[in-house]
């Protein structure tokens, strides 16, 4: 009796892992405009979990999606799929990024989501009020609050995001125990 044919193995492909310092100081050179929001904006203020990827919400101005894109560009994003994790080609240009509120790309910084309005929120404008600044890598970056990670995460609703807010709203219970 044969065996029915199997599809070919796929080649393991090295995706770059998550370098925050690489992608902070390639933002910064090329003065982009974002909030750091997700769960690395979320660890940067104690919370737990680990992440492989990085996400922004950048300001919709015309030149700072400019800059965005010429940092991109330098970060050789490409577009990243569960099905092709090295990514597919994209053009890095102001008027491709400006046709969606969502990118997910692989960098050679990493795994990027660029969400210009995350679930929940009206996006950077919003965002960039209650953000917190830290200085890292030699620049000071902006994070969401916790208040605005958690306002998002609910808004998104997937079982993660489920299971941080539990762990974001008792930090911040143990925060308002402390002040």
């Amino acid at each position: 009796m044969r065996r029915p044919s199997s599809p070919p193995r796929a080649a393991v492909i090295n995706v770059a892992p998550l370098d925050p310092e690489l992608l902070v100081t390639t933002l910064a050179r090329h003065r982009v405009r974002y909030v750091l929001i997700g769960a690395v904006a979320a660890r940067l203020q104690g919370f737990p979990r680990m992440t492989a990827d990085a996400d922004i919400t950048p300001a919709r101005g015309p030149a700072n999606v400019r800059r965005l894109a010429a940092a991109l560009r330098e970060l050789d994003a490409r577009i990243f799929t569960e099905s092709v994790p090295e990514g597919l080609p994209f053009d890095c240009s102001p008027a491709m990024l400006a046709r969606a509120e969502l990118w997910n790309f692989t960098t050679l910084a990493g795994r990027l989501d660029v969400a210009f309005t995350p679930s929940g929120t009206r996006g950077y404008d919003d965002l960039i009020r209650g953000a917190v600044s830290f200085d890292v890598f030699g620049t000071t970056i902006d994070a969401a609050s916790l208040e605005d990670i958690i306002r998002s995460k609910e808004a998104a609703d997937r079982p993660q995001d489920r299971e941080d807010v539990v762990v974001l709203r008792a930090m911040l219970r143990r925060r308002a125990r402390t002040t």
